[in-house]
């Protein structure tokens, strides 16, 4: 089983390079590790970390804001009709984050693809825990299903995210197949280094392939994981309602799964794709050798080269 193509061998030490010179300041800048004190409580730790995220925000102003489902959101239109509407979910590990992180990525998939791309501002633990968020991707999913071909002129969905918001994307899709019996709608899931075993995969415990720098680190997962899955067991939390590496995967539809082998997330990312493909699924994998979780903030080769294998898996797919 072949990872990445030989030719990407060649573009590792520049990833690498460019990795060690900027993750340092991007991690302390996106979750405040730097300002922190140990022993701070939880909701100061909080508190800090979605004030240091904000800086990572970069809305644009074609975004329309409205709420759908009693769920705010932001809409990206494209200048025709919709070739399918994107359902879109950001990441902060389900604590910290919003829409606004990806205004810049879902404004170009709009324009390049011809994509209506809804971006959902999901509520966040820990003052909403499981379910909360993916309650909010399951109603405006159940809208979008209703909806969409009027509003937007294409009943054709596709879902995804990045870190949380791929984790989010699996999540609302399982649900679709299971409580919305629509399954069929959905032509595809966009995946990237989601988490997708809140028991913690060996990866997240600090059993990297890679063990490069990387934005994530095991004590920062479990902070995530505590607050959106309070007072549970690592057991309990592998119940296949909260983790999707846990469902059963039957009868779902294609899916581009990718990550770093230098992200804590990365097994998560291998077993779920691995349990897809096994499951009768179309999967497309791509792996980043030595990149970290979030690989495309450092631009080099490698992320140009995942840019455009994501750009033809959507060409593919629409």
């Amino acid at each position: 089983m072949q990872l990445w193509p030989d030719e990407y061998e060649d573009l590792r030490e520049e990833a690498r390079e460019m990795v060690g010179s900027l993750l340092t300041g991007l991690a302390e800048g996106a979750f405040g590790a730097g300002d922190i004190p140990a022993d701070a409580s939880r909701e100061e730790k909080v508190r800090r970390s979605r004030e240091a995220m904000v800086a990572f925000f970069a809305p644009v102003p074609e975004a329309e804001v409205r709420e759908i489902a009693g769920v705010p959101c932001r809409v990206f239109l494209p200048e025709g009709p919709a070739t399918a509407v994107y359902l879109h979910f950001h990441g902060g590990g389900m604590m910290i984050g919003a829409p606004e992180m990806n205004d810049t990525g879902n404004l170009a998939l709009a324009r390049h693809h011809g994509l209506a791309v809804v971006s959902v501002d999901y509520r966040l633990a820990p003052e909403h825990p499981w379910p909360a968020g993916p309650d909010d991707g399951v109603a405006v999913a159940a809208w979008l299903l209703e909806h969409a071909e009027a509003e937007f002129a294409s009943s054709r969905l596709l879902l995804g995210g990045e870190s949380a918001g791929g984790y989010m994307a699996a999540a609302v899709a399982l649900r679709i197949r299971d409580e919305l019996d629509a399954i069929d709608r959905v032509i595809g899931l966009e995946l990237v280094f989601g988490v997708y075993d809140w028991g913690r995969s060996p990866s997240q415990r600090g059993l990297r392939p890679y063990r490069g720098p990387d934005l994530l680190d095991p004590d920062g997962i479990l902070f995530f994981t505590e607050c959106y899955l309070p007072g549970r067991t690592d057991d309990e939390r592998r119940d296949p309602a909260v983790s999707p590496a846990f469902a059963d995967l039957a009868g779902m539809p294609p899916a581009r799964f990718s990550v770093g082998t230098g992200d804590h997330l990365c097994d998560d990312t291998l077993w779920l794709a691995s349990r897809w493909v096994a499951a009768g699924g179309e999967a497309d994998v791509w792996v980043g050798p030595d990149l970290p979780h979030g690989f495309m903030w450092f631009p080099c080769e490698l992320t140009k080269r995942w840019q455009a294998h994501m750009d033809d898996w959507f060409r593919r797919h629409l």
